[in-house]
């Protein structure tokens, strides 16, 4: 017997095979919601986008046509930044940051870039999946170049400045004789101060030096000097040059007088150099001559020097430092400041420095973490003071045990009001060599002694600020 098949109950079956049609086309349809990030396009701005057969016009049409329809577009390079037309300014590509910023922002991501990307091989996978990428590439080319200039930023007339400058090549080019040749010239004000003939590497970066005296500048005060890359002709000129700011000064700030020279001098002049931002000359003895007195020379070049130069140099110092034995270094003195450091006959063992009394330096010393520094290997009795004007600075016991002992003593209101400091510890430099914050702590003390010295009537009160 056969059931008649009604309009409801086709309607129904009609209804359920429909649907199940649906569930397996499963159609979707896409909206924009209010609170939705829009796309975000990334553009390189780096140099070399606007370089030899840099796109920068297309990358700028390109990041348009990616944010059209309410997207957002950042440049990135050294840092990232909001969108505008520009040219590119920066000196290198980095895209992780960009990125990071990217995927805390949300949404869709793109990026324009000519592929010259800084750190692509250390991006994380997460970040690497997120863009989409469009390269413009540059069609490739020759490139030599000057990386970079390292030199001291302030000399007196009679040094000797030396100049460490790194220079290299980047791209394919044709081989032949004499393609390799250049020169690498210091020009100041359209001058030749020296120059040195080089060989380019096949790639990469290589360095040389070049040394010539100061005397050789026109005159006392700021240079900028150019070192420049000369017969090459490549096809990005922008990069072959490269330019150094010099103070040239007419007799050197700081005189170190170092009779013998010990691994403390070395380090301090070292650091003073540094921190005090002034020029320093150094002049060592390494034999005492008979009836007193020393041999002096020159601690760059170790050429001999007159005592009568040593002693014009002491003479328009704004601060002296002596260093070794007392009576090897005759009688040199003058209206500056002075740092004495004589450690000859001192009491050897583990000398830990204490926490610093109140004193003019305290302030500057206070962030140092005292005991985590190292000891230092002797202490030495100081000089008395000439007079009553005398502070400790700085103490340091035997073992931590004991009564403490003086290790820097500071005094002022001797002959034309010039200050003075005395340090009587041995092996100091062991701060410096042992790197974090015990250098960190040398460098401190260095920079507060810096500070007191040169600040007072000694020093001419110039009001520089030393910089740990």
């Amino acid at each position: 017997m056969h059931r008649r098949l009604t309009p409801g109950l086709a309607l129904l079956r009609a209804t359920g095979l429909a649907a199940l049609l649906i569930l397996i086309w499963n159609p979707i349809a896409m909206r924009r919601l209010p609170g939705a990030a829009p796309p975000l396009v990334l553009l390189d701005a780096s140099l070399s986008m606007t370089g030899h057969g840099g796109r920068w016009r297309e990358a700028l049409d390109s990041a348009r046509a990616l944010g059209s329809g309410g997207g957002v577009i950042w440049r990135f390079g050294d840092a990232v930044a909001a969108f505008d037309s520009t040219p590119p300014a920066y000196g290198a590509s980095r895209l992780e940051p960009a990125l990071a910023a990217a995927a805390a922002r949300g949404g869709p991501v793109a990026v324009v870039t000519d592929g010259e990307l800084a750190d692509v091989a250390s991006l994380a996978p997460d970040l690497r999946r997120a863009p989409r990428v469009v390269v413009l590439p540059r069609p490739p080319f020759w490139d030599a170049f000057v990386a970079a200039v390292d030199g001291p930023r302030r000399v007196a007339q009679t040094d000797t400045i030396r100049l460490t400058v790194s220079y290299g090549t980047a791209g394919k080019r044709e081989t032949g004789n004499g393609k390799r040749a250049a020169t690498i010239a210091v020009v100041d004000q359209g001058r030749r101060l020296a120059a040195r003939d080089v060989s380019l590497p096949d790639s990469g970066i290589v360095s040389t030096e070049l040394a010539f005296p100061v005397s050789r500048f026109p005159s006392p005060g700021w240079s900028t000097l150019e070192v420049r890359l000369e017969g090459v002709r490549d096809s990005e000129p922008r990069d072959d040059a490269r330019r150094l700011v010099v103070e040239v000064s007419s007799a050197p700030a700081v005189v170190v007088l170092a009779a013998p020279p010990d691994w403390d001098l070395r380090f301090l002049a070292r650091t003073l150099a540094d921190v005090a931002r002034v020029p320093l000359k150094m002049f060592v003895a390494p034999e005492a001559v008979s009836g007193g007195g020393s041999r002096w020379r020159d601690a760059t070049t170790l050429a001999p020097v007159g005592s009568d130069i040593v002693r014009r140099a002491v003479s328009g110092a704004r601060l002296v430092v002596e260093g070794g034995d007392p009576a090897a270094l005759g009688r040199l003195s003058g209206p500056s400041a002075v740092l004495r450091w004589h450690t000859a006959a001192g009491q050897e063992g583990d000398w830990y420095v204490d926490a610093p009394p109140a004193s003019p330096l305290s302030a500057a010393l206070a962030g140092v973490a005292w005991d985590s520094l190292p000891p230092v290997a002797a202490l030495a009795v100081p000089s008395p003071a000439p007079d009553s004007a005398t502070v400790v600075a700085l103490t340091a016991r035997l073992a931590r045990r004991g009564r403490a002992r003086p290790v820097l003593v500071l005094s002022e209101g001797g002959g034309g009001g010039a200050r003075r400091a005395d340090i009587a510890a041995g092996g100091l430099y062991r701060w410096a060599f042992r790197g974090g914050a015990s250098t960190e702590a040398y460098r401190a003390v260095v920079a507060a002694l810096a500070d007191w010295l040169l600040e007072g009537e000694g020093g001419r009160g110039k009001g520089e600020r030393a910089v740990p």
